[in-house]
Parts: C-alpha cells; structure tokens; sequence
C-alpha cells in the first residue's frame, strides 16, 4: 500500500483516543513511522442528534452506518469502535479483525461516593436501559431521566445539578484521562462488549484484514464474541436491559448474564462456562433466561 493507512473513526474526544490507540498499536506491531497512518474522523448520527434516547432514532445504528458507508466506498481502510455501540448482527461484507486487550469493564459513579448514598428520590440521569434497570433494583426511590452527549457533558451535567448522579463507563473516562473520576461500581455486571475496542474491516480486504489481525488480543475477542452471541439469543432492541460479562480463566470462558424490566422488578440471572471454541454455549445461557423469564420479562426480548 502506497498511502497511509486510513482509520475511520467518530469524532468524539473518546472515539479519537481510542482511534489513537489503534494507531499506535498498529505502528508498534509493523514498525511504521508515525505518517504511515492517518486518522479520519467521521460525523455520525448518533454525534448530531444528542436530544433523544437511541431507541427513538435508531438504535445503535446511528453509530456506525456513516462509518460503514465510508469503509464500503474505499474512504477508510478500516473502523475503530467502542464494541458496545456496535449491532449484534453486522453485514456479512464486514469483519472485526481484531479487538485491543479490554479495559476496566466496570461503570463509575458520578456524584455520589455509593448507590446508597444517594439522596433519597433524587435524579440520576442515564440513557442506558441496563443501567436504569440495575439502578431501580437497588433504589427503587430514584427517578432515572435520559442524559446524552459525550462523557464531558454528562460530567458537566451531574457537576450543574442537572442531574445527581450518573453512570459512566470507566474504561471511557480513563482513556480520555479522567481516570480520577467517579466511584467504581463493583457489583453490577456492565453491558456486553464493555470496556472492549473493535477494529472492523471489509471482510474481503485480506490485505488489511492480515495488517489489522497483527493487533488482536485473543483472549479480549473471545470472550466479547460470547457476550455477542448470548445478545444474538436473547433477541431485543435497544429498550432491553441485558447485562453480561465474560471472563477467560486457565482456557476456559465464564459468562455471566442477567436480563431485567425496565423498573428492575424482575430480573434473571445465570451463568455458564464453556470452552472458547463453542459457540452454542452463550446462545443456551440466552434462551435459559428467556425460558425462565415471566412474560413482562420476556416481552422485553420480542424485538
């Protein structure tokens, strides 16, 4: 190739730091110089429209199909994305050809030093079904509004009084180097793919499938993969609350799962543990807590 490699990328000060990472990671892998790869920063829908939960306009869609569209033109040569924001069922002309080794997967409080501390009937501003559902299971006082925007925003917001409190991701706030923010919250299980950066590609594009696989953390991509397949199973939207993390230990794969309604009432829970190779295993954890689920439950996973 006799241009630089070019990295799609949204134009958020995280998706940039996370673009960066690819960069280096690749410039490290093959011993480029620094000009051999050059960042893209793309406008997505879900940037433009911040007024709105996702599930209003489109779902997670809103963050990649400009990303695409530009890879599919030959524009970038490859997409870097959070791997949480990604559909569950991607186009088969696409790829993920690597994951960077995970972050802490784990959300941040912001605003409160713990759960309980928080003030009785107070505000908590989040647009993330899971997170509301798991909030109101604990603190069923709260009242849980919608918040968008980027991770600054939403700290201004709680800061302003707009909101008491929220939930961050903390792999998001250490990459943008607020690391000292907010109170780790140890026992809720974060969204599938958190904590996890992709990197997608054409799936045809061998030549920068094999570049872009020089950087790929196994152990990150199994265990993502799982939690994508128990999404696949469980059906839904982005209304539904599913949590899930999987973890590797000595070569085999744990994964633990809940599914909750949006008060956080109900709520299933499970967990499996399989070899990575087997690609049934989410998908029966998946349809053991449907099967276990109420009807509420279940309707929440009909889409």
């Amino acid at each position: 190739m006799n241009r630089p490699l070019r990295i799609g990328t949204r134009g958020s000060p995280l998706a940039l730091a996370q673009a960066h990472m690819v960069a280096a990671a690749l410039r490290s892998a093959h011993g480029w110089d620094e000009d051999r790869v050059e960042i893209v920063p793309i406008t997505t829908t879900g940037d433009v429209v911040q007024d709105r939960p996702l599930a209003e306009i489109g779902g997670k869609g809103l963050w990649t199909k400009e990303l695409d569209r530009c890879l599919a033109a030959g524009d970038t040569d490859l997409s870097v994305h959070s791997m949480k924001d990604v559909e569950t069922i991607r186009a088969d002309s696409l790829a993920v050809a690597a994951m960077l080794p995970r972050a802490d997967v784990r959300d941040r409080l912001i605003g409160a030093p713990s759960i309980a501390a928080i003030a009785q009937g107070a505000v908590v501003g989040t647009s993330s079904p899971r997170r509301a559902a798991q909030l109101l299971r604990r603190r069923p006082d709260l009242q849980v509004v919608p918040i968008r925007g980027n991770v600054e925003t939403r700290l201004r917001k709680v800061a302003e009084g707009e909101v008491a409190a929220s939930l961050l991701a903390a792999a998001g706030l250490d990459r943008i180097g607020r690391g000292e923010v907010g109170t780790p919250v140890e026992d809720m299980l974060p969204a599938p793919s958190q904590g996890a950066v992709g990197i997608e590609v054409l799936a045809g594009n061998a030549a920068v499938r094999d570049l872009v696989a020089a950087i790929d953390h196994p152990e990150t991509h199994a265990c993502v993969r799982a939690e994508r397949r128990l999404l696949l199973a469980l059906g839904g939207d982005c209304r539904s609350a599913v949590a899930a993390l999987a973890t590797m230990t000595a070569g085999r794969v744990t994964l633990r799962a809940e599914i909750l309604t949006a008060d956080g009432r109900e709520v299933e829970a499970g967990e499996t543990a399989f070899d990575p190779a087997d690609g049934d295993a989410p998908a029966a954890l998946g349809r053991l807590l449907l099967d276990r689920a109420s009807p509420a439950l279940r309707a929440m996973f009909a889409g």
